[in-house]
């Protein structure tokens, strides 16, 4: 493969992976995402590392496990170190831009690229404080907000969006893209809430034909954890089944407006000559449970929440397949690397990714595990993930586990665990999910380590207090809105 093909990551936040018309959904149109995937490669088991935006980028940055570059939650974000692969392709004098979100420390690290381009960052260099406050959580009093902000119009999420489309546009139609091969980030922040969705869009569905969330009525399921992280965010309290319609509406409008932008971009790269010599990748940083089993956003292990929506397209990727074999979003450092014609290096060897085009091009596997893990904000213990086959195992520190078979329970209500004692063929699956995450980490010692960490972290931070009061928000304010912020303007 020549090395001169241009590899360019289109990023949403938060659309669950089911939520695509090319995933089978019956209501979702998203027709630009259709064609990318009809063009190329769709990943059916892919995985974020970590269901919480902020240690999820770390790790797609890096290429590697939240434990084992501890960045754990939401105020520890990536500010340059370890090295991450936008900037061993810079090195190599490969021209590499960011636009949009990125969810890092800051602008003034060296977080590898040539350019960040209307780059989101952390609020404040320090990010979401409280999320670090495990052992002694205060009330999360902006659970209300998800309800209250459903509806019609614009919110500075969209305008940012379209920001982020329109620079993506100028950038592939400027002549120099054509000097060199590149690379490109570009990240849109929709279908993230705030859940209010511009009219164009909303109008696209029905609120009354909306499907119901999975168990709906049913309630928190039956593990302490759960139910512990569904009392902290306790965005249900607050909807009742005309709520959740709206809401779903206006989650399904958001997703086809983020649809509608990535076609924009795609048609830019098109218009550029480029769009045969570019390796394509869509992802998004992870799901939204959308009130699924009594749960919104995300923070949980559930397929709508730690699954990811993954499409490969371009030079080396075959087109229209489906790929069963797990995948994760640590294996986009790896697949930049071969793109880009780089050989792996002491920087990152033994890190779990596989470049998504050998992926494509490799025989189902079904020893590849799935793997995700969750120690930020809600929760009291440390979750981990392991998936292999139809098997799903979810592992609680000083919990009973979870085991879930994909293929009979697509939508995990039957938790499988509880019948190990009496049946062979589940005991064997539950050892078998032990014996994977073992041999990805220790749980117990990882937990421990993140507890740790996170009370260094509140001591640098000056304290519980310093952490309950120094930046509260439901979710991040855009580039324009943390200006504000620093003038000492309101928003």
């Amino acid at each position: 493969m020549s090395p001169a093909v241009n590899f360019l990551v289109l990023i949403s936040d938060e659309h669950r992976k089911d939520a695509m018309g090319c995933a089978g959904h019956p209501i979702v149109k998203t027709p630009n995402l259709d064609t990318l995937a009809a063009r190329g490669t769709m990943f059916t088991a892919a995985y974020t590392p970590s269901p919480m935006c902020v240690p999820t980028r770390a790790a797609l940055a890096t290429g590697d496990w939240v434990h084992k570059t501890a960045h754990w939650d939401s105020a520890t974000p990536y500010a340059g170190h370890p090295r991450s692969w936008m900037r061993q392709l810079r090195d190599t004098g490969c021209e590499v831009v960011s636009i949009g979100k990125l969810h890092f420390r800051s602008a003034q690290d060296d977080n590898g690229f040539s350019e960040e381009i209307l780059p989101m960052h952390v609020v404040g260099g320090v990010g979401w404080a409280v999320g670090l406050l495990r052992d002694n959580p205060p009330p999360y009093d902006s659970a209300a907000e998800l309800a209250a902000d459903v509806g019609v119009g614009s919110s500075t999420y969209t305008d940012y969006d379209l920001d982020i489309t329109a620079a993506t546009e100028a950038w592939l139609a400027d002549p120099a893209r054509r000097d060199q091969p590149w690379g490109a980030f570009v990240s849109l922040v929709s279908p993230h809430y705030p859940l209010t969705c511009p009219a164009e869009w909303y109008n696209l569905y029905d609120p009354t034909a909306m499907d119901l969330p999975v168990g709906y009525g049913a309630g928190l399921p039956d593990h302490a954890e759960l139910r512990n992280i569904g009392a902290f965010y306790n965005y249900d309290d607050y909807f009742d089944e005309q709520k959740m319609r709206e809401a779903k509406a206006a989650y399904y409008g958001l997703t086809s407006f983020m649809d509608h932008c990535v076609g924009r971009v795609i048609a830019a790269l098109n218009a550029s000559g480029q769009l045969e010599n570019t390796v394509v990748i869509y992802v998004s940083d992870h799901g939204d449970m959308m009130g699924d089993q009594g749960f919104w956003t995300k923070q949980v292990m559930y397929e709508a929440s730690a699954g990811v929506p993954m499409i490969a397209a371009g030079p080396g990727i075959p087109s229209g397949q489906k790929v069963a074999t797990c995948s994760n979003l640590t294996d986009i450092a790896a697949t930049a690397r071969d793109v880009c014609g780089l050989a792996d290096d002491a920087g990152n060897a033994g890190q779990p990714g596989m470049s998504l085009r050998k992926l494509a091009n490799s025989p189902y596997d079904p020893d590849r595990t799935g793997f995700s893990e969750y120690h930020d904000g809600g929760s009291r213990t440390g979750s981990f993930m392991v998936r292999w086959r139809d098997w799903k195992y979810v592992h609680y520190v000083g919990h009973p586990p979870q085991l879930f078979d994909l293929a009979s329970d697509p939508h995990e209500l039957v938790n499988r665990a509880t019948e190990g004692a009496n049946d062979h063929a589940i005991a064997a699956a539950l050892a078998e999910g032990e014996r994977r995450l073992q041999a990805i980490c220790d749980p117990d010692a990882v937990n421990a380590r993140a507890f740790a960490d996170q009370r260094r972290r509140i001591a640098e931070l000056g304290g519980e207090e310093a952490c309950r009061t120094a930046f509260v928000f439901n979710h991040t304010p855009t580039p324009s809105e943390q200006a504000k912020m620093r003038e000492g303007s309101p928003l």
